[in-house]
């Protein structure tokens, strides 16, 4: 696939809430957070968390499957902070952290893996020039596997 593209439509529909369109996946309403808008949807920061978070999990899972393991039921979360940066509120570090369905002794070449998935990651790799992205693994027990915080 070269030069890969991609499109989304986005609407307004009052004020700071947005219908976003993604052709045969659907729509989303955005709206910013009160006082700007009335908080009925995620704004833009709580997506690029999202995908984020949604791209690094999906990366682990490819890395893993790649060597014919078996990641479970993986699971995500993610906090970002907000900083003022010149009088203007930027998100300045993504804290993401990504949980296996399964115990890591059971998932054959795990540190290579671990080692690796993060390079697959889309968009990770393209916002990490401008945002501080720190990952956290944990497996099925809650065992840290990889932390870069």
């Amino acid at each position: 696939m070269e030069n890969p593209s991609f499109e989304v439509k986005l609407e307004l529909i009052d004020n700071y809430k947005f219908e976003i369109d993604f052709g045969d996946f659907g729509q989303i309403m955005t709206d910013e957070p009160e006082p700007l808008g009335e908080g009925d949807g995620p704004n833009p920061s709580r997506l690029l968390g999202a995908a984020v978070a949604n791209c690094l999990a999906a990366s682990l899972m490819f890395a893993i499957r790649k060597y014919k393991g078996d990641p479970g039921k993986v699971s995500a979360k993610v906090k970002g902070d907000m900083e003022r940066i010149d009088g203007r509120w930027r998100v300045t570090h993504l804290f993401v952290e990504l949980a296996l369905g399964n115990r890591a002794a059971a998932i054959d070449k795990l540190d290579r893996i671990l080692g690796q998935f993060e390079d697959f990651c889309v968009v990770t790799q393209s916002v990490r020039s401008g945002i501080e992205v720190a990952v956290t693994i944990l497996d099925e027990d809650g065992l840290v596997l990889s932390s870069s915080e």
